[in-house]
């Protein structure tokens, strides 16, 4: 991790670097705002002036910029903000995400980080670079809250993202340890992504971006897949006869992709069928009469990397099917028409 000091160094340069042009420069770090018995302190207070007016910047430099620490310094601005009477509070970090960025902007505040982003709205000034990915990753990357274990707290508060939990209930429903819940939380929490009430229970609050970041770390290639072509072209009896064997032999199974989509929403036409089955599929294969093909087929049977995959299924058409966060980011990584229907499933039957 950088040093907050490496840190305000090198954001007191990207200003200056911004500001060309300006006159009678000068940096106080560290200065005291609201006289010598004041305990306030400024991390950063930057004076010039361009052309006869005078500008002050006031900056919070924080080693992290994910939400939890930017709101702490957005809230030690407004205080040194109203005791200096002027000025432009900005905060700054190695990496300022999207959704970091649109908490402070949301809050009267400029950003500024090191990867090359920055928003900057005062008097007649507006300087705004966006996209710029991160230069330096976090030794906490969000991948690590989509480890399949963890990944089973994700699916649980997604199914039910107007619940509020307690972590003895989220653990049960996800099938893992309050220790492994926990530590889920903790991070969700960093992220301002999950809230805790007066009792202590757990509710999401940035569905939409919880779900985002799984989708971007997952595909459902983590699932060995087997594909086949069947002795019937019909997939909707090819479905209905998956499903027919599988529940006789005591096969957990659950229809996702296309095949899931057109049982949501039955305008969606199959192309091919994916189904995940638990267990020994060489039964299923031998009642069904399918004939094994290199790469995906007709029809797909794919073994769940992790057990929660089937979790929380929905019932439609007397079929099962993967609930329906898992069926998203399922077909959003589908080359065939996969993130036209993952989106128009999102506005449909999703509404985050």
């Amino acid at each position: 991790m950088v040093r907050t000091s490496e840190i305000r160094k090198q954001v007191a340069q990207h200003l200056r670097d911004l500001f060309p042009q300006v006159s009678d420069w000068e940096e106080l770090i560290h200065p005291r705002v609201g006289g010598e018995r004041s305990d306030l302190i400024a991390d950063l207070v930057v004076r010039f002036h361009m052309g006869q007016e005078a500008k002050v910047l006031i900056c919070e430099t924080r080693a992290v910029g994910e939400p939890r620490h930017l709101r702490e310094a957005i809230t030690h601005l407004r205080d040194l903000r109203r005791q200096m009477g002027a000025g432009y509070p900005l905060v700054a970090a190695p990496y300022i995400s999207p959704q970091s960025a649109a908490l402070v902007r949301q809050n009267g505040c400029g950003y500024l980080d090191l990867s090359g982003n920055c928003y900057l709205a005062f008097d007649n000034v507006l300087i705004e670079k966006e996209g710029k990915p991160n230069a330096r990753p976090a030794h906490r990357p969000l991948k690590t809250l989509f480890a399949p274990r963890a990944t089973r707290v994700v699916r649980a508060l997604l199914v039910e993202q107007d619940r509020a939990w307690r972590l003895e209930e989220l653990a049960r429903a996800a099938g893992v340890s309050l220790g492994h819940v926990h530590n889920v939380l903790t991070r969700l929490e960093e992220l301002l992504w999950v809230a805790r009430d007066e009792e202590g229970r757990v509710a999401l609050q940035k569905a939409g971006d919880l779900l985002d970041a799984w989708r971007d770390a997952y595909s459902y290639r983590l699932n060995p897949l087997a594909g086949f072509v069947a002795p019937v072209g019909d997939k909707r009896r090819v479905m209905a006869a998956l499903a027919r064997e599988a529940t006789g032999l005591g096969l957990p199974h659950a229809f996702t992709i296309h095949a899931g989509a057109s049982l949501i929403g039955p305008q969606v036409r199959v192309s091919t069928v994916h189904c995940y089955v638990g267990g020994d599929v060489e039964p299923l294969v031998r009642a069904l009469g399918l004939q094994p093909v290199e790469g995906e087929g007709a029809v797909n049977l794919l073994t769940p990397y992790d057990g929660g995959v089937l979790y929380a299924p929905v019932t439609k058409g007397g079929l099962p099917v993967v609930s329906l966060p898992q069926l998203y980011v399922d077909l959003y990584h589908h080359e065939r028409r996969g993130r036209e229907q993952a989106a128009k499933l999102r506005q449909d039957a999703i509404g985050f």
